[in-house]
């Protein structure tokens, strides 16, 4: 069992960064693929980023370039590193993770799931 507690969203202008913060707790954290999904209103769950229990990256065409997905198994956190926000971005913003070695970009293929962080990017 793993607990995710997702934190660092907030308001911010088009043009701006930020760091979300996902803290975990339970099993060991270096075996778990982990993810970001972000949903915004109305919308599906989509994928962002993704890292591999071996800390290899995948990203989202939309985000690629601009986001960066890491971990730090030493205090059981990832991260995500978002520059150059657009309206688009905005979003409730989810971590997730899998008890296995390699990512997926799908949200069905996540086992836990924290509560979410908002994001909002405005003009």
């Amino acid at each position: 069992q793993v607990q995710l507690v997702e934190s660092g969203g907030g308001l911010v202008q088009a043009g701006d960064s930020l760091r979300l913060s996902c803290a975990a707790s339970g099993r060991p954290f270096s075996s778990y693929a982990l993810g970001w999904f972000r949903q915004a209103p109305g919308k599906e769950r989509d994928y962002v980023a993704a890292i591999s229990a071996g800390g290899i990256t995948y990203y989202a065409d939309s985000v690629k370039g601009r986001y960066t997905i890491s971990r730090n198994n030493g205090n059981n956190t990832v991260y995500l590193q978002m520059s150059s926000l657009k309206l688009e971005d905005t979003a409730v913003y989810y971590c997730a993770a899998r008890p296995a070695n390699m990512p997926r970009t799908t949200a069905s293929e996540y086992g836990y799931w924290g509560q979410g962080t908002q994001v909002t990017v405005s003009s």
